[in-house]
């Protein structure tokens, strides 16, 4: 059996702390703990070791596949907190395939 897992990569520049953490995060995890996802990378200090490029925080975020990845992000569930987001940070979001893998 093949299981291909799907992922949400995100690179974030938070311009309003308070209603990140304070707003969206609380709301945020319950739908992230229904949809089944998992953290895998969530940092405020990632290292740039290459290129020109200024990253305040990033999120790696697995879920049992890239059509379950794709269905969170669309999901009314997502939809209804994402706005938080939207005023609280700036983002470059990406959806992403695994390598299939005999699981």
């Amino acid at each position: 059996m093949n299981a291909q897992k799907g992922y949400i990569f995100a690179e974030l520049e938070i311009t309003n702390e308070k209603m990140f953490y304070d707003d969206y995060m609380p709301r945020v995890r319950p739908v992230l703990d229904k949809w089944q996802a998992k953290f895998l990378i969530a940092t405020d200090a990632p290292l740039v070791i290459e290129g020109d490029r200024k990253v305040q925080r990033i999120v790696f975020i697995e879920f049992e596949s890239p059509q379950k990845a794709s269905d969170f992000y669309y999901s009314k569930d997502y939809q209804d907190v994402i706005g938080w987001r939207f005023d609280s940070a700036k983002a470059h979001l990406y959806l992403m395939d695994g390598v299939e893998s005999d699981e």
